[in-house]
């Protein structure tokens, strides 16, 4: 067995000058995985290569898997995925991550930025103010999930309100409404990085209606759940599918 043209010509877009010392160490494995990764895998879908590399991104954030990003964060900026956009990959996963198991990634991202002559701090890409910031969130809450935020608001016991309210203006307010990275994308990265996690079904199912109140349909998520396999495994994929299933049936 060896790794096939496909594969290798897909690994070298992504890593054109890499050197991979399993290949020396652990063959027979690194043959299996790329054969799968790059080639089997990769055929699936509707994904161009930046938003693969983008939603890969989110979801080994979420998955707290450092080393693989920095590895994919290499390869996503050498086929186009531009310092902004990965930014806002990082921003974003904030309040589905929480800081805790963001900030080594920023701090990585900074790095591996720099390392490159890219100045920071890029520019900014905020719309929002303090004033502002809790108006716009609800409206663009509204427009991607429609009378289900109504609902939340309505149904939400008054002691419990203020988190409706937080995710209003800090959720979608201080991120959602972010340039750099359009919302169509947005719902793909929140996407992967909640099918990632594991443990998030219930929001794993808004987002799939949210996904496909802003365009995106049931093929692009199965394709993002598909490339996403190698990284989170079955188990995570086989729930993602179910949840996809559940929501907008075959």
């Amino acid at each position: 067995m060896a790794i096939n043209e496909t594969a290798q010509s897909n690994h070298e877009e992504l890593f054109p000058t890499h050197e991979s010392t399993l290949k020396i160490t652990d063959p027979e494995f690194i043959e299996v995985f790329d054969n799968f990764a790059f080639d089997e895998a990769l055929s699936f879908g509707n994904l161009d290569t930046r938003t693969r590399l983008m939603v890969i991104l989110a979801s080994l954030i979420a998955q707290q898997a450092l080393s693989e990003y920095r590895v994919m964060l290499g390869g996503a900026l050498n086929v186009g995925v531009t310092p902004v956009e990965v930014k806002e990959i990082v921003y974003q996963s904030v309040p589905y991550v929480g800081i805790a198991k963001v900030l080594d990634f920023l701090y990585a991202t900074n790095e591996i930025l720099l390392s490159r002559g890219i100045q920071l701090p890029l520019e900014g890409q905020s719309t929002t103010s303090p004033e502002t910031r809790h108006e716009k969130g609800l409206e663009l809450q509204k427009q991607i999930f429609g009378k289900m935020i109504e609902n939340m608001y309505n149904t939400s016991p008054k002691t419990q309100l203020h988190i409706q309210e937080y995710l209003s203006a800090n959720c979608f307010g201080d991120y959602y409404t972010r340039k750099g990275v359009d919302i169509k994308t947005r719902e793909l990265l929140t996407f992967a990085m909640l099918l990632s996690m594991g443990g998030a079904e219930p929001q794993v199912k808004g987002h799939i209606q949210g996904n496909v109140n802003v365009g995106n349909d049931k093929k692009m998520l199965l394709s993002v759940v598909t490339q996403l396999l190698p990284y989170i495994g079955y188990p995570r994929t086989l729930g993602a599918i179910a949840c996809l299933n559940e929501v907008i049936p075959e």
